[in-house]
Protein backbone atom coordinates (compact mmCIF):
# COMPACT_ATOMS: atom_id res chain seq x y z
CA UNK A 1 0.00 0.00 0.00
CA UNK A 2 1.10 3.23 -0.87
CA UNK A 3 1.76 6.00 1.90
CA UNK A 4 0.34 8.82 1.82
CA UNK A 5 2.55 10.99 3.20
CA UNK A 6 4.61 13.51 1.00
CA UNK A 7 7.94 12.90 0.05
CA UNK A 8 10.31 15.36 1.81
CA UNK A 9 12.00 18.08 -0.72
CA UNK A 10 15.17 19.05 0.28
CA UNK A 11 16.01 22.96 0.28
CA UNK A 12 16.90 24.39 -2.76
CA UNK A 13 20.48 25.09 -2.82
CA UNK A 14 21.48 28.98 -2.30
CA UNK A 15 22.08 30.97 -5.73
CA UNK A 16 26.19 30.99 -6.39
CA UNK A 17 27.03 34.32 -6.71
CA UNK A 18 28.13 35.25 -10.13
CA UNK A 19 32.18 35.22 -10.91
CA UNK A 20 33.57 38.49 -11.37
CA UNK A 21 34.93 38.27 -14.78
CA UNK A 22 36.15 42.30 -15.05
CA UNK A 23 39.56 42.56 -16.28
CA UNK A 24 40.79 44.82 -13.78
CA UNK A 25 44.33 45.62 -14.53
CA UNK A 26 43.80 45.34 -18.51
CA UNK A 27 41.04 48.16 -18.13
CA UNK A 28 43.46 50.06 -15.78
CA UNK A 29 46.07 49.82 -18.38
CA UNK A 30 43.40 50.61 -21.22
CA UNK A 31 42.11 54.02 -19.00
CA UNK A 32 45.47 55.05 -18.43
CA UNK A 33 46.19 55.35 -22.01
CA UNK A 34 43.89 58.79 -21.44
CA UNK A 35 46.69 59.91 -18.72
CA UNK A 36 49.62 59.60 -21.42
CA UNK A 37 47.81 62.25 -23.94
CA UNK A 38 47.03 64.42 -20.91
CA UNK A 39 49.82 64.68 -18.95
CA UNK A 40 52.44 62.95 -20.83
CA UNK A 41 52.11 64.28 -24.21
CA UNK A 42 49.75 67.38 -24.15
CA UNK A 43 51.52 68.76 -20.85
CA UNK A 44 54.89 67.59 -20.67
CA UNK A 45 56.22 67.21 -24.35
CA UNK A 46 56.25 70.77 -24.51
CA UNK A 47 59.94 70.39 -22.11
CA UNK A 48 61.27 68.86 -25.33
CA UNK A 49 59.82 71.87 -27.71
CA UNK A 50 60.68 74.60 -25.58
CA UNK A 51 64.39 74.99 -26.55
CA UNK A 52 64.07 74.62 -30.40
CA UNK A 53 60.99 77.09 -30.27
CA UNK A 54 63.01 79.31 -28.20
CA UNK A 55 66.04 79.74 -30.38
CA UNK A 56 63.64 79.62 -33.65
CA UNK A 57 61.06 82.30 -32.05
CA UNK A 58 63.46 84.16 -30.22
CA UNK A 59 61.61 83.90 -27.08
CA UNK A 60 62.40 84.85 -23.51
CA UNK A 61 62.19 82.37 -20.44
CA UNK A 62 59.21 84.37 -19.08
CA UNK A 63 57.61 83.80 -22.34
CA UNK A 64 58.45 80.49 -22.63
CA UNK A 65 57.14 79.59 -19.72
CA UNK A 66 53.84 81.35 -20.24
CA UNK A 67 53.04 79.11 -22.56
CA UNK A 68 52.87 76.29 -19.80
CA UNK A 69 50.87 79.05 -17.43
CA UNK A 70 48.50 79.18 -20.62
CA UNK A 71 47.91 75.40 -20.48
CA UNK A 72 47.35 75.47 -16.78
CA UNK A 73 44.91 77.86 -16.94
CA UNK A 74 43.38 75.89 -19.52
CA UNK A 75 43.72 73.16 -16.95
CA UNK A 76 41.69 74.65 -14.70
CA UNK A 77 38.97 75.56 -16.74
CA UNK A 78 38.66 71.74 -17.67
CA UNK A 79 38.35 71.02 -13.79
CA UNK A 80 35.74 73.58 -12.54
CA UNK A 81 34.11 72.44 -15.89
CA UNK A 82 34.33 69.19 -14.90
CA UNK A 83 32.24 68.75 -11.71
CA UNK A 84 29.43 70.78 -14.00
CA UNK A 85 30.15 68.55 -17.08
CA UNK A 86 30.10 65.22 -15.45
CA UNK A 87 26.24 66.07 -13.99
CA UNK A 88 25.31 66.08 -17.75
CA UNK A 89 27.01 63.66 -19.11
CA UNK A 90 28.59 60.09 -18.49
CA UNK A 91 32.35 60.05 -17.83
CA UNK A 92 32.85 57.93 -20.01
CA UNK A 93 31.60 60.15 -23.06
CA UNK A 94 33.66 62.96 -21.56
CA UNK A 95 36.84 60.97 -21.59
CA UNK A 96 36.33 60.07 -25.29
CA UNK A 97 35.94 63.74 -26.55
CA UNK A 98 38.34 65.55 -24.41
CA UNK A 99 40.66 63.02 -25.86
CA UNK A 100 39.62 63.86 -29.18
CA UNK A 101 39.36 67.70 -28.46
CA UNK A 102 43.43 67.17 -27.03
CA UNK A 103 44.01 65.69 -30.80
CA UNK A 104 43.06 68.74 -32.67
CA UNK A 105 44.11 71.15 -30.50
CA UNK A 106 48.00 69.70 -30.24
CA UNK A 107 47.78 69.17 -33.74
CA UNK A 108 47.31 73.36 -34.11
CA UNK A 109 50.55 74.03 -32.45
CA UNK A 110 52.00 73.48 -36.13
CA UNK A 111 50.14 75.88 -37.41
CA UNK A 112 51.29 79.27 -35.65
CA UNK A 113 54.37 80.89 -35.04
CA UNK A 114 52.83 83.91 -33.31
CA UNK A 115 53.16 83.89 -29.36
CA UNK A 116 49.68 85.10 -29.27
CA UNK A 117 47.54 82.13 -30.90
CA UNK A 118 50.19 79.35 -29.61
CA UNK A 119 48.99 80.82 -26.01
CA UNK A 120 45.71 80.10 -27.26
CA UNK A 121 46.42 76.69 -28.38
CA UNK A 122 47.87 75.52 -25.09
CA UNK A 123 45.35 76.81 -23.27
CA UNK A 124 42.71 75.19 -25.60
CA UNK A 125 45.17 71.96 -24.97
CA UNK A 126 44.95 72.30 -21.26
CA UNK A 127 41.05 72.37 -20.72
CA UNK A 128 41.10 69.06 -22.99
CA UNK A 129 43.81 67.76 -21.00
CA UNK A 130 41.60 68.32 -17.80
CA UNK A 131 39.05 66.50 -19.05
CA UNK A 132 40.76 63.45 -19.84
CA UNK A 133 43.42 63.21 -16.89
CA UNK A 134 40.11 63.96 -14.25
CA UNK A 135 37.27 61.57 -15.70
CA UNK A 136 39.98 58.45 -16.19
CA UNK A 137 41.02 59.33 -12.44
CA UNK A 138 37.00 59.06 -11.82
CA UNK A 139 36.76 55.39 -13.60
CA UNK A 140 40.24 54.25 -12.20
CA UNK A 141 38.96 55.46 -8.89
CA UNK A 142 35.66 53.24 -9.49
CA UNK A 143 37.28 50.61 -10.63
CA UNK A 144 39.96 50.26 -7.81
CA UNK A 145 37.04 50.46 -5.13
CA UNK A 146 36.39 47.31 -6.56
CA UNK A 147 39.53 45.66 -5.83
CA UNK A 148 40.34 47.32 -2.07
CA UNK A 149 43.22 45.20 -2.30
CA UNK A 150 44.68 46.35 -5.00
CA UNK A 151 43.33 49.87 -4.78
CA UNK A 152 46.76 51.78 -4.81
CA UNK A 153 48.02 49.55 -7.38
CA UNK A 154 44.87 50.00 -9.93
CA UNK A 155 45.36 53.71 -9.48
CA UNK A 156 49.13 53.66 -9.67
CA UNK A 157 48.61 51.43 -12.76
CA UNK A 158 46.62 54.80 -14.20
CA UNK A 159 48.52 57.33 -13.22
CA UNK A 160 51.80 55.77 -14.34
CA UNK A 161 49.83 55.97 -17.71
CA UNK A 162 51.57 59.30 -18.21
CA UNK A 163 55.33 58.16 -17.92
CA UNK A 164 54.22 55.99 -21.47
CA UNK A 165 53.37 59.69 -23.30
CA UNK A 166 56.74 60.96 -21.57
CA UNK A 167 58.62 58.02 -23.13
CA UNK A 168 56.93 58.36 -26.43
CA UNK A 169 57.59 61.43 -26.82
CA UNK A 170 61.55 61.39 -25.55
CA UNK A 171 61.67 58.65 -28.36
CA UNK A 172 59.99 60.63 -31.04
CA UNK A 173 60.18 64.44 -31.02
CA UNK A 174 64.41 64.37 -31.16
CA UNK A 175 64.42 61.83 -33.60
CA UNK A 176 61.42 64.30 -35.63
CA UNK A 177 63.40 67.09 -34.96
CA UNK A 178 66.71 65.86 -35.95
CA UNK A 179 65.94 64.30 -39.12
CA UNK A 180 63.40 67.51 -40.31
CA UNK A 181 66.41 70.17 -39.15
CA UNK A 182 66.54 71.39 -42.64
CA UNK A 183 63.26 72.75 -42.76
CA UNK A 184 61.40 76.27 -41.29
CA UNK A 185 60.16 75.43 -38.23
CA UNK A 186 61.03 72.09 -37.92
CA UNK A 187 59.33 72.00 -34.26
CA UNK A 188 56.00 72.19 -36.32
CA UNK A 189 56.27 68.73 -37.33
CA UNK A 190 57.01 67.40 -34.27
CA UNK A 191 53.51 68.65 -32.98
CA UNK A 192 51.69 67.16 -35.83
CA UNK A 193 53.52 63.81 -35.01
CA UNK A 194 52.34 64.12 -31.16
CA UNK A 195 49.05 64.65 -32.82
CA UNK A 196 49.03 61.13 -34.23
CA UNK A 197 49.75 59.61 -31.18
CA UNK A 198 47.09 61.16 -29.55
CA UNK A 199 44.66 59.93 -32.16
CA UNK A 200 45.93 56.47 -31.57
CA UNK A 201 45.39 56.73 -28.01
CA UNK A 202 42.04 57.87 -28.34
CA UNK A 203 41.14 54.77 -30.56
CA UNK A 204 42.83 52.86 -27.87
CA UNK A 205 40.29 54.30 -25.67
CA UNK A 206 37.39 53.28 -27.07
CA UNK A 207 37.32 50.02 -25.42
CA UNK A 208 37.68 50.87 -21.45
CA UNK A 209 34.92 53.67 -22.31
CA UNK A 210 32.81 50.79 -24.00
CA UNK A 211 33.06 48.76 -21.01
CA UNK A 212 32.58 50.87 -18.34
CA UNK A 213 29.71 52.53 -19.68
CA UNK A 214 28.20 49.19 -20.10
CA UNK A 215 29.14 48.28 -16.25
CA UNK A 216 27.55 51.63 -15.02
CA UNK A 217 24.03 50.66 -17.18
CA UNK A 218 23.85 47.50 -15.89
CA UNK A 219 24.95 48.82 -12.03
CA UNK A 220 22.58 51.92 -11.92
CA UNK A 221 22.84 54.34 -8.99
CA UNK A 222 25.37 52.18 -7.63
CA UNK A 223 27.78 52.67 -10.11
CA UNK A 224 27.13 56.65 -10.03
CA UNK A 225 28.26 56.06 -6.17
CA UNK A 226 31.69 54.55 -7.58
CA UNK A 227 30.82 50.71 -7.84
CA UNK A 228 28.58 48.38 -6.20
CA UNK A 229 31.34 46.82 -4.04
CA UNK A 230 32.72 50.54 -2.94
CA UNK A 231 29.12 51.62 -1.98
CA UNK A 232 28.39 48.50 0.22
CA UNK A 233 31.26 48.48 2.30
CA UNK A 234 30.74 52.10 2.58
CA UNK A 235 33.85 53.17 0.41
CA UNK A 236 37.90 52.63 0.87
CA UNK A 237 38.92 52.83 4.16
CA UNK A 238 35.06 52.29 5.27
CA UNK A 239 34.19 55.98 5.16
CA UNK A 240 30.43 56.73 6.38
CA UNK A 241 27.95 56.83 3.60
CA UNK A 242 26.82 60.01 5.09
CA UNK A 243 29.91 62.39 4.62
CA UNK A 244 30.08 64.99 2.15
CA UNK A 245 33.61 67.12 1.12
CA UNK A 246 34.65 70.32 2.86
CA UNK A 247 37.35 72.22 2.42
CA UNK A 248 38.38 72.63 6.09
CA UNK A 249 38.41 68.94 6.23
CA UNK A 250 41.52 68.96 3.95
CA UNK A 251 42.45 71.87 3.74
CA UNK A 252 46.32 71.35 4.77
CA UNK A 253 46.53 69.00 1.82
CA UNK A 254 44.90 71.09 -0.26
CA UNK A 255 47.48 73.38 0.61
CA UNK A 256 50.81 70.85 0.18
CA UNK A 257 49.20 69.82 -3.29
CA UNK A 258 49.02 73.22 -4.32
CA UNK A 259 52.53 73.49 -3.54
CA UNK A 260 53.02 70.15 -6.09
CA UNK A 261 51.84 72.41 -8.47
CA UNK A 262 54.04 75.29 -7.99
CA UNK A 263 56.92 73.18 -7.72
CA UNK A 264 56.67 70.17 -9.96
CA UNK A 265 55.92 72.10 -13.19
CA UNK A 266 58.91 74.24 -13.27
CA UNK A 267 61.14 71.12 -13.28
CA UNK A 268 59.19 69.04 -16.61
CA UNK A 269 59.19 72.91 -17.97
CA UNK A 270 62.56 73.91 -18.09
CA UNK A 271 64.65 71.05 -16.76
CA UNK A 272 65.39 69.93 -20.50
CA UNK A 273 66.33 73.71 -21.48
CA UNK A 274 68.95 73.75 -18.52
CA UNK A 275 70.60 70.12 -19.71
CA UNK A 276 70.88 71.64 -23.10
CA UNK A 277 72.67 74.74 -21.61
CA UNK A 278 74.66 72.12 -19.67
CA UNK A 279 76.14 70.81 -22.48
CA UNK A 280 74.10 67.87 -22.74
CA UNK A 281 74.14 66.38 -26.07
CA UNK A 282 70.47 65.39 -28.13
CA UNK A 283 71.00 61.99 -27.34
CA UNK A 284 71.85 62.31 -23.39
CA UNK A 285 68.37 64.03 -23.27
CA UNK A 286 66.50 61.34 -24.51
CA UNK A 287 67.90 58.84 -22.56
CA UNK A 288 67.05 60.98 -19.63
CA UNK A 289 63.49 61.56 -20.33
CA UNK A 290 62.50 58.30 -21.78
CA UNK A 291 64.27 56.80 -18.19
CA UNK A 292 61.94 59.44 -16.53
CA UNK A 293 59.07 58.21 -18.72
CA UNK A 294 60.07 54.57 -17.54
CA UNK A 295 60.13 55.58 -13.93
CA UNK A 296 56.43 57.01 -13.69
CA UNK A 297 55.28 53.52 -15.41
CA UNK A 298 57.11 51.73 -12.62
CA UNK A 299 55.65 53.80 -9.52
CA UNK A 300 52.53 51.90 -9.92
CA UNK A 301 54.09 49.00 -8.30
CA UNK A 302 56.44 50.82 -5.87
CA UNK A 303 54.61 53.33 -4.00
CA UNK A 304 51.23 51.22 -3.89
CA UNK A 305 51.57 49.62 -0.41
CA UNK A 306 52.36 53.61 0.56
CA UNK A 307 49.18 54.98 -1.08
CA UNK A 308 46.72 51.94 0.83
CA UNK A 309 48.51 52.42 4.14
CA UNK A 310 48.32 56.00 5.12
CA UNK A 311 44.26 57.47 5.04
CA UNK A 312 46.08 60.68 6.11
CA UNK A 313 48.68 63.23 4.57
CA UNK A 314 51.69 60.89 5.23
CA UNK A 315 52.10 59.76 1.37
CA UNK A 316 51.56 63.15 -0.03
CA UNK A 317 54.13 64.76 2.50
CA UNK A 318 57.10 62.17 1.78
CA UNK A 319 56.28 61.83 -1.71
CA UNK A 320 56.71 65.70 -2.29
CA UNK A 321 59.42 65.99 -0.16
CA UNK A 322 61.84 63.35 -2.48
CA UNK A 323 60.32 65.25 -5.27
CA UNK A 324 61.74 68.52 -3.41
CA UNK A 325 65.12 66.52 -3.72
CA UNK A 326 64.87 65.29 -7.35
CA UNK A 327 64.22 68.94 -8.27
CA UNK A 328 67.50 70.67 -6.72
CA UNK A 329 70.09 68.10 -8.00
CA UNK A 330 70.34 69.32 -11.35
CA UNK A 331 70.54 72.82 -10.11
CA UNK A 332 73.63 72.06 -7.59
CA UNK A 333 75.54 69.58 -10.13
CA UNK A 334 76.34 68.77 -13.64
CA UNK A 335 77.62 65.31 -12.85
CA UNK A 336 75.61 63.31 -15.62
CA UNK A 337 74.81 60.21 -13.16
CA UNK A 338 73.39 62.79 -10.84
CA UNK A 339 71.34 64.23 -13.64
CA UNK A 340 70.04 60.56 -14.06
CA UNK A 341 69.17 60.08 -10.86
CA UNK A 342 67.28 63.46 -10.90
CA UNK A 343 65.46 61.97 -13.83
CA UNK A 344 64.78 58.11 -12.14
CA UNK A 345 63.67 60.16 -8.67
CA UNK A 346 61.24 62.50 -10.50
CA UNK A 347 59.86 60.08 -12.48
CA UNK A 348 59.39 57.44 -9.80
CA UNK A 349 57.75 60.06 -7.71
CA UNK A 350 55.80 63.01 -9.23
CA UNK A 351 52.57 60.85 -10.62
CA UNK A 352 52.38 59.30 -7.09
CA UNK A 353 51.65 62.71 -5.88
CA UNK A 354 48.64 62.57 -7.77
CA UNK A 355 47.55 59.31 -7.18
CA UNK A 356 47.84 60.00 -3.18
CA UNK A 357 45.27 63.14 -2.89
CA UNK A 358 42.79 60.36 -5.13
CA UNK A 359 43.65 57.74 -2.24
CA UNK A 360 43.57 60.38 0.20
CA UNK A 361 39.33 61.44 -1.35
CA UNK A 362 38.63 57.51 -1.35
CA UNK A 363 39.96 56.82 2.09
CA UNK A 364 37.96 59.46 3.71
CA UNK A 365 34.95 59.88 1.53
CA UNK A 366 31.91 57.62 0.32
CA UNK A 367 31.99 57.16 -3.59
CA UNK A 368 28.88 59.63 -3.93
CA UNK A 369 31.57 62.19 -2.69
CA UNK A 370 34.75 61.00 -5.21
CA UNK A 371 33.83 63.30 -8.10
CA UNK A 372 33.17 66.80 -5.93
CA UNK A 373 36.58 65.73 -4.17
CA UNK A 374 38.86 64.78 -6.84
CA UNK A 375 37.61 67.54 -8.74
CA UNK A 376 38.38 70.48 -6.05
CA UNK A 377 41.63 68.78 -5.69
CA UNK A 378 42.11 69.05 -9.38
CA UNK A 379 41.74 72.85 -9.30
CA UNK A 380 44.09 73.60 -6.39
CA UNK A 381 46.62 71.33 -8.57
CA UNK A 382 46.03 73.29 -11.55
CA UNK A 383 46.34 76.66 -9.60
CA UNK A 384 49.55 75.66 -8.19
CA UNK A 385 50.78 75.31 -12.16
CA UNK A 386 49.58 78.48 -13.48
CA UNK A 387 52.04 80.19 -10.97
CA UNK A 388 55.38 77.78 -11.33
CA UNK A 389 56.22 78.30 -14.90
CA UNK A 390 55.96 81.82 -15.37
CA UNK A 391 57.60 82.75 -12.12
CA UNK A 392 60.18 80.17 -12.92
CA UNK A 393 60.90 81.65 -16.15
CA UNK A 394 60.88 85.08 -14.40
CA UNK A 395 63.75 84.00 -12.71
CA UNK A 396 65.36 82.44 -15.44
CA UNK A 397 65.27 85.90 -17.25
CA UNK A 398 67.71 86.82 -14.01
CA UNK A 399 71.11 86.53 -13.12
CA UNK A 400 70.54 83.41 -11.54
CA UNK A 401 69.37 81.40 -14.53
CA UNK A 402 67.81 78.44 -15.12
CA UNK A 403 69.66 76.39 -12.00
CA UNK A 404 67.89 79.24 -9.38
CA UNK A 405 64.53 78.42 -11.00
CA UNK A 406 64.94 75.34 -10.19
CA UNK A 407 65.69 76.23 -6.52
CA UNK A 408 62.49 77.66 -6.39
CA UNK A 409 60.48 74.77 -7.31
CA UNK A 410 62.27 72.43 -4.91
CA UNK A 411 61.77 74.93 -2.21
CA UNK A 412 58.07 74.87 -2.79
CA UNK A 413 57.50 71.65 -2.81
CA UNK A 414 59.12 71.38 0.62
CA UNK A 415 56.53 73.19 1.96
CA UNK A 416 53.86 71.45 0.70
CA UNK A 417 55.26 68.63 2.32
CA UNK A 418 55.34 70.20 5.49
CA UNK A 419 51.77 71.43 5.31
CA UNK A 420 50.60 67.95 3.70
CA UNK A 421 52.18 66.75 6.95
CA UNK A 422 50.03 68.08 9.21
CA UNK A 423 46.73 66.37 7.14
CA UNK A 424 44.70 63.73 9.42
CA UNK A 425 42.97 60.99 8.49
CA UNK A 426 38.90 62.26 8.97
Amino acid sequence: MLSAEPTPVSPAPPAATPADTTPYLRLALALSVGAAISLGITRFAYGLLLPPMRDDLGWSYTLAGAMNTANAVGYLIGALAMSWLVRRSSPTRLLLWGSVLATLFMAAGGFFTAATPLLAQRLLAGVASALVFSTGGLLAARLAAQQPRRSGFLLGVYYGGTGLGIVLSALGVPWLLERLADLPHAWAWAWWGLALVCALGTLLLAWPARVLAAQEAAQGAVAQAGGAAAASAGGVGGAPAGRVFRLRDFAYALAGYAGFGVGYIGYMTFVIALLREQGSSPGDITWYFALLGLAVVASSRIWAGLLDRYKNGQALARLNALLGVATILPALTTSWPLVIVSGLLFGGVFLSVVASTTALVCHNLPPSQWATGIGVFTVVFAAGQIFGPTVVGFIADGPGGLARGLVFSAVALWVGAGLALRQRAL
